[in-house]
Parts: C-alpha cells; structure tokens; sequence
C-alpha cells in the first residue's frame, strides 16, 4: 500500500529536478532555452494557464516588489487575486500565494501529487527532455490559481521574460521594471541585449507600463512596444512622486498620475519603493480604463499593507538593523543613497554576502564610497561567493572590513560595533538577508543544501 506524501516527501521529490539557482554563471549545465517543453506539460495539464486574468511582470529590480504591490491592492478591493513570485525567502510555498498568504503543505503536496506523473511523462519525451524545478512550480502555480478560480494572477518572471517559463500567459497587462545588468550569462553582456530579453513579454496590442530606466533600456522597449502596437505608460515621464514623510515603519507619499492624486502610506522604505509604487498604481488605472472596478481607497489600503520581506526591512530600532536583498551594483547604489534619507545614525555597519556570479567588485565599490565598517560572510546557499575574495576586495579599499564564521556572529558583532545610534545594513543577496531574517525573528527555515 503507497503511503501518503508528505511535504518532505514532495520537497525531496522536486528538488531531484534541475535547479539553474543552484548554479553560478557559465559554470551551471549547458541548456538550450525554450517553451516547447512548458507548453507541453500545460497542454497535459489541461492548460491551466489560459483564460486567466493576468498581469506580467518583468524587470532587474524591484518586479517583486511591484507584483506585491499590485496584488496587495487587488486583494483590498475584494478580488481573489493568485500571486507568483521568485525566488523564496524561507519556504517554497511563499512562492504560489492567494490573497497574499502562501499555499498551506497540504496544498503544496496536493499540487506536486497531481503534477508529478505529468512531469514524468514529459520528461520521458526525449525531444523535450527533463522539467526544470522552476517550470515545475510555474505549473503547479496556473493548476491552483485555476482551481482556486481566481480573479487576477499577477506572475513575475522568474529570469529574462521571452524564454522564460512564464511567459505562456495571454496578459491584459505587462510590466517591466528597472532594468540593469544580471544574469549576463544568460542574458547578454550589454543592457541592449538583457532589455530585449525582458520585452520578450510585451504582446501585440496589450497595454505595458514600463518604470523608469536608463535610455539604452528604454529605447528597447519603446522599440518592441511600437512593434506589437503596445500602448506604452512612461511611468517617469507621464507621473510624479513626493516623499512628505517617514518613519521606520512607512513612509507618506504623494504621487500624481495622469488622472488622479494620491496620497499613500506606503509600507516598503526607499526612495525605490514610491517608484515602484507609481508602477504599480499605472498598472491598476489601466485595469481600471479596461472596465475593472478598483477604488482609491483599495490603492491606498493596498500600499499601506503590502509585506514584502528582504526590502530596505527594519527589524529592530536600536540599533537599527536593517535587512535588503539588493544583489547587483545598481540595487546597492539605490540602498546606499536611501539610508541617510530614511534613518538617523552616527555609524554604519555594513554586513555584506552575495553570489559568486555577481559582479562583486562594483558592489563593493559602491559600498565602499560611504566608509562603513564592514563584516563579510558567506550564506548556505551553494553559489555563495568566497568571503575571503570579498574580505580581499574590500581591502583595497583600505576600510575596516572582518569576517565572521557564521552569520549570527556577524549579527552580534554587527550590532555591538554599531552602538545604540548606530545602524547594521544586510545586504548583497537575498539568502543572506533572509538567514539574518530567520535568526531575529525566530523562524525556523526549510534546509536543501
């Protein structure tokens, strides 16, 4: 008699399929990229993902950020919204979500039990060739917002957007946030090339709204949207945004959009976050010009209550500790220069790890321009970069830079060099922000590696 799967069990399961997170730059297998294969597991499936309300989301930075915002208002105006985001902060489950919350383990082993035998037969197909982990989830995503008869999707792109496994939907709306160089592996080695990947989501005649970028970006995509007859929203051209005020727990804003006003308290800090949040409400006025009913309170509400873990994230006041998953040059520079808006400190404590595959040198770089002291340690994650090769870096630079052997004495020494005025930033990757996370917070994490 076959025992009933657990949540191990099913976690054991998908983590034998390929993961290309595990790996670091062109080191990680060689594979040709393309749809052929997601399309053929949600043909076997019954192609959960047709006939869904969805909003696509492309970007470098910040396209979680967006995607929570814009389910979060979607959410307090009473629809039944379905969420995909990548990666995860503590569990896979985080993953899939309704309503913002992620799916349950029984729901989670329920999706894989109904997936598994189609990922099996697909990947006995030697034209296909095996399911990937993250084609896997992408899946098991469309089969629960379909079964859970939601109103919208909001789905992030998990790498690129052409050839990414997302990219299946028949959107109303696409979105593409700030572009910037990552994953150039895979994507190209000039902002040119990475750009054209990520407009691979705009489709013929679907409206995009497009964050501000930088112009290489942004001829692109204005280029591909003229292409596919894309009405195209400008959001930095065609809005305006003002930070009146802030605390450690929100920040009040004003941002004026073509038609209306708003004055929000936004939960995520930095001077990023209004940015995406402009995105985000372009994004729910053109759902509003397509016939769906949002109202401003439900804006208002939506921004207010967003959680977003890992971003700009206070999680303690003295000293201030603050946790940010920025990973790519552009992300910390972004981070560096919102930290004397949003706090008052006397010192900086910089607590840096990132991934082998990043471009490690500028980030320290660009870190290295404030002069914080600097403790450098190295995450459970397997692309996890040498802290040696960052301690070395941040040498040049002649800083005060130590390294600690595990991350809670990074913490504890953080905080102490810190001093009740002082402020502790975590940064350089989201495993790093989110081990810090799980120890303060007391949460105890799923281990794969």
């Amino acid at each position: 008699m076959k025992r009933p799967a657990t949540y191990k069990n099913c976690l054991d399961r998908l983590l034998t399929l390929l993961d290309f997170e595990k790996f670091s730059g062109p080191r990680g297998p060689r594979v040709k990229f393309n749809l052929s294969r997601m399309y053929a597991l949600l043909s076997v499936l019954g192609d959960p993902h047709k006939n869904g309300r969805v909003i696509h989301v492309a970007g470098s930075k910040g396209k979680g950020s967006v995607t929570a915002m814009v389910s979060s208002i979607l959410c307090s105006n009473g629809y039944q919204v379905g969420m995909f985001s990548s990666p995860h902060i503590h569990t896979f489950r985080e993953r899939i979500r309704i309503n913002g919350k992620p799916i349950s383990k029984e729901v989670f082993v329920d999706l894989v039990e109904k997936v598994w035998p189609m990922i099996q037969e697909i990947g006995s197909r030697t034209s296909f060739g095996a399911v990937t982990l993250f084609e896997t989830l992408t899946a098991m995503a469309f089969v629960h917002f379909k079964e859970s008869k939601t109103d919208f999707q909001v789905v992030e792109v998990g790498l690129g957007g052409k050839l990414d496994s997302t990219n299946v939907v028949d959107p109303m709306v696409t979105v593409i946030t700030p572009i910037s160089f990552d994953h150039m592996h895979i994507l190209g080695d000039t902002l040119t090339d990475i750009a054209r990947e990520k407009a691979g989501i705009i489709k013929k005649g679907v409206p995009v709204i497009v964050a501000p970028q930088s112009s290489e970006p942004m001829e692109v995509i204005r280029n591909v949207a003229r292409t596919k007859d894309a009405p195209m929203l400008e959001v930095e051209s065609d809005f305006e945004w003002l930070l009146n005020n802030r605390d450690l727990k929100k920040q009040s804003v004003r941002i004026q959009t073509i038609y209306k006003t708003y004055f929000v308290n936004l939960s995520l800090l930095g001077n990023y976050q209004i940015a995406n949040a402009a995105t985000a409400i372009g994004v729910v006025e053109r759902l509003q010009s397509l016939g769906h009913g949002i109202s401003s309170d439900a804006i208002s509400q939506g921004l207010e209550n967003v959680v977003w873990p890992c971003r700009m994230e206070v999680l303690q006041d003295s000293p201030i500790l603050v946790v940010d998953g920025a990973h790519n040059p552009q992300s910390i520079r972004s981070v560096m220069a919102s930290l004397p808006t949003y706090f008052d400190f006397n010192k900086l404590v910089v607590i840096f790890g990132t991934s082998r595959d990043k471009d490690l040198e500028e980030m320290i770089k660009e870190i290295s321009l404030v002069r914080p002291t600097v403790v450098v340690v190295k995450s459970r994650h397997p692309r996890a970069a040498d802290p040696d090769i960052l301690f070395k870096n941040f040498q040049n630079y002649q800083i005060s830079v130590s390294t600690n052997k595990s991350i809670a004495d990074a913490i504890e020494y953080g905080l102490d060099a810190a001093g009740d005025r002082g402020l502790v930033l975590v940064t350089g990757s989201l495993f790093v922000a989110a081990e810090v996370r799980e120890i303060v917070l007391d949460i105890d994490p799923e281990l794969y590696f």
